[in-house]
């Protein structure tokens, strides 16, 4: 025989639905704090603790440019190497095309056999090298662009 206080206890409980609406304001009153105002509504853990990083100085923005003028603002540790660059670059891309929709399926080998980044004309190729060996600090710019192709 069934337990009545189990029954009782589910009569009780809210939605899946209404769980999720309420997290949801919770989240969005949060994302209103100055700290965190710049975040997406969608905000996943990830992004709210590099912002937490920044304002505490344990991270660095690295404003990534593309050839058609968008800049991508990367989170990185002050420590960071080109690879933790390249890593949250694919991260960014991805989170913005799960939002947006768009292409499903990008193949990161391609586009680093294809593109670039480069700092004060400086190509980044070294992907154990730290940023900061780089001269790459806090807002700084790195240009991610199409490598020549060699002859």
């Amino acid at each position: 025989m069934a337990d009545p206080d189990a029954q009782e206890e589910d009569e009780d409980a809210l939605p899946h639905s209404e769980i999720l609406d309420i997290f949801e304001e919770g989240l969005a009153r949060l994302v209103q704090d100055p700290l965190l105002c710049d975040l997406p509504i969608q905000v996943t853990l990830e992004e709210v603790n590099s912002q937490i990083a920044l304002e505490y100085g344990q991270a660095m923005t690295v404003r990534v440019l593309k050839a058609d003028g968008e800049v991508m603002p990367i989170v990185v540790v002050q420590n960071a190497s080109v690879l933790d660059l390249k890593k949250a670059i694919r991260r960014f891309m991805e989170l913005k095309q799960q939002r947006e929709g768009g292409v499903k399926h990008v193949s990161w080998r391609y586009v680093w056999r294809s593109y670039q980044l480069v700092f004060q004309g400086e190509k980044l190729e070294d992907d154990k090298m730290r940023l900061k060996d780089y001269g790459i600090r806090n807002r700084d710019e790195v240009t991610f662009m199409k490598r020549l192709r060699k002859k």
